[in-house]
């Protein structure tokens, strides 16, 4: 494994991790926000799975600038 691999490699768990976390609390977490307000606990659910994959995308567009 190159160090080029070894890092990439690395990235994408910790980017995964963090998701994973995140996804692992969102139930409380939309439950806690739903008790204000059952749309923000929608766009804020809408909007963590939108990250997501935007943060994919712009690691795929800086690596291809490289």
């Amino acid at each position: 494994m190159t160090q080029e691999n070894r890092n990439a490699a690395l990235a994408a768990f910790v980017i995964m991790a963090v998701f994973g976390i995140g996804l692992y609390l969102m139930p409380r977490i939309m439950l806690a926000i739903g008790d204000y307000s059952t749309a923000a606990a929608g766009v804020f659910g809408a909007l963590f799975v939108l990250a997501f994959f935007l943060v994919f995308w712009l690691r795929g567009r800086y690596r291809g600038r490289q």
